[in-house]
């Protein structure tokens, strides 16, 4: 293949791919000085097999535990081969926490951030009295029984254009106002997910909602009294912070 030689390497060319990860041992997936994270796995394998550093810009900074299904990242890159070959090398070099789904052209003016049209997040909660060993690192274990119904209904004033201070602060700035596309729950049975599009989302935003979605689905909160300190956007209302091993980037639409 010639991947990683001089004569391998040519023009420059800008790539973007979607890539999954199991974010249980990743410090989250920006570049972290003394951190695995999943940036740096991405880029080191890079490295390994074409002999540049490259950058590779994601879609979001997902936090450390968190999960992908559909991440996007783009970089540019000299590599004289085609795409399948990259894309077959850069699997092969990847832990086995990583994989890359697809790899494509970029056009020059595509920005895997900013060009995002929405982000859609799915939380998954197993709720069943007994755990399940085999789901621990992708879902959250409930044990008492849920109002699913409430948590429904709850969940459905999330739909539109609101300021969710209460549940979550803006990455940089100070503007915690999002739309949320959709937000609704389903159900296979015993496991719950709620998923959730949004046109962007503050820090820590999809976890503080299922966290207090739940306080919501085990009596602690009415519906009313919900609605009514999401209204508030003060982050001091939230719920517990749901933890991030239920959280999975599902995917980032253009």
């Amino acid at each position: 293949m010639g991947c990683g030689t001089v004569a391998g390497l040519t023009r420059e060319r800008y790539l973007w791919a979607t890539v999954a990860y199991d974010g249980t041992d990743f410090h989250g997936f920006q570049v972290q000085v003394g951190q695995r994270t999943v940036q740096g796995a991405l880029e080191d394998a890079l490295a390994t097999i074409i002999q540049q550093n490259v950058r590779a810009i994601g879609a979001g900074r997902t936090d450390s535990g968190v999960h992908a299904l559909g991440q996007v990242v783009a970089f540019r890159t000299r590599w004289r081969h085609s795409l399948s070959d990259l894309h077959r090398a850069w699997n092969a070099v990847l832990p086995g926490d990583v994989v890359v789904w697809s790899l494509s052209e970029a056009d020059e003016e595509f920005h895997p951030r900013f060009d995002a049209k929405s982000r859609r997040y799915r939380y998954t909660i197993w709720n069943h009295p007994v755990r399940n060993p085999l789901l621990r690192r992708t879902t959250l274990w409930i044990l008492q029984t849920l109002d699913v119904g409430q948590m429904v209904e709850a969940s459905s004033l999330l739909v539109g254009k609101h300021d969710f201070g209460t549940f979550g602060s803006p990455p940089q700035g100070n503007n915690t106002v999002r739309r949320v596309f959709r937000a609704f729950w389903t159900q296979e049975d015993n496991r719950l997910y709620l998923n959730i599009e949004a046109n962007a989302f503050l820090y820590r935003m999809v976890r503080s909602i299922v966290g207090t979605l739940l306080q919501v689905g085990m009596g602690e909160l009415s519906v009313a009294q919900f609605k009514c300190l999401f209204a508030a956007a003060d982050r001091g209302l939230a719920g517990p912070t749901a933890p991030a091993n239920g959280l999975c980037l599902m995917a980032v639409h253009y």
